[in-house]
């Protein structure tokens, strides 16, 4: 792990450019200003509904985007990733400190997103619990979700339109509306871990969804989107090393 440390250090430089922490900023901004709105306006929601619908459903698969595809995508587009790669560094550990800037920094915008909107409409009441459950699971989706995108950008560079198309289209109407390919679905396994964590006395779930998916099963789809980005990214940049010298 020591070795990768200067590559983490890289990668969060690169990451936590001027422009892009200030779109990310203000894009993790949004459901908590929707709440305040909605508490200034003294009306009554869900907090479970409007953090699936501002939260899940919308800025934790952007800003995991954001942050896959540029941790890896980024050097590869421009070239500077042979720097990298003709280091005496094994290819995998490139990738799993790519995955971990991508998935650290994702958590770290989007938990106290989480835990403002919630507190903001409901308050530190019984509702409390569902929302540190949705910030937990909100951590771990938003990590699945970046390092999915880390395994992808290292495949093509036009990963954040595939990843986009993914969130919206498959994740946002077909997996909600299929319920056997809601397996395939990282959103439906973070609404999977918030409910498990909330318990059957929260009243979940936020959507018009057939209804959350167990925890052990998300937790599941969790860890196999993980490791398959690992496996599938470590292979792609080892073949890059190989193209490069040939």
């Amino acid at each position: 792990m020591i070795a990768a440390l200067p590559i983490v250090a890289v990668t969060l430089r690169g990451l936590l450019g001027r422009r892009r922490t200030f779109l990310m900023i203000l894009l993790v901004a949004l459901p908590v200003v929707i709440a305040l709105l909605v508490r200034l306006a003294d009306s009554r929601m869900d907090v479970d509904r409007i953090l699936d619908a501002m939260l899940v459903r919308t800025v934790l698969p952007l800003v995991a985007l954001v942050m896959g595809t540029a941790a890896l995508g980024s050097e590869l587009e421009d070239g500077t990733a042979v720097y990298l790669i003709i280091k005496p560094v094994p290819r995998w550990r490139i990738v799993a400190a790519k995955m971990f800037v991508a998935a650290g920094l994702t958590a770290a915008l989007i938990v106290p997103s989480a835990v403002l909107t919630g507190l903001l409409i409901a308050g530190t009441g019984p509702a409390l619990g569902t929302t540190v459950s949705f910030a937990v699971a909100a951590a771990v989706g938003g990590s699945a979700y970046a390092c999915a995108f880390v395994g992808l950008s290292a495949y093509t560079s036009r990963a954040l339109v595939i990843g986009l198309a993914y969130t919206m289209i498959w994740e946002g109407v077909l997996a909600g509306l299929l319920e056997g390919t809601r397996f395939l679905s990282i959103r439906q396994a973070t609404l999977g871990i918030a409910s498990g964590l909330s318990g059957p006395q929260a009243g979940f779930v936020a959507s018009a969804d057939p209804g959350p998916l167990d925890l052990g099963l998300s937790l599941v789809i969790v860890v196999v989107a993980v490791v398959a980005a690992f496996v599938l990214g470590s292979i792609r940049l080892a073949r890059f090393e190989i193209r490069g010298a040939d």
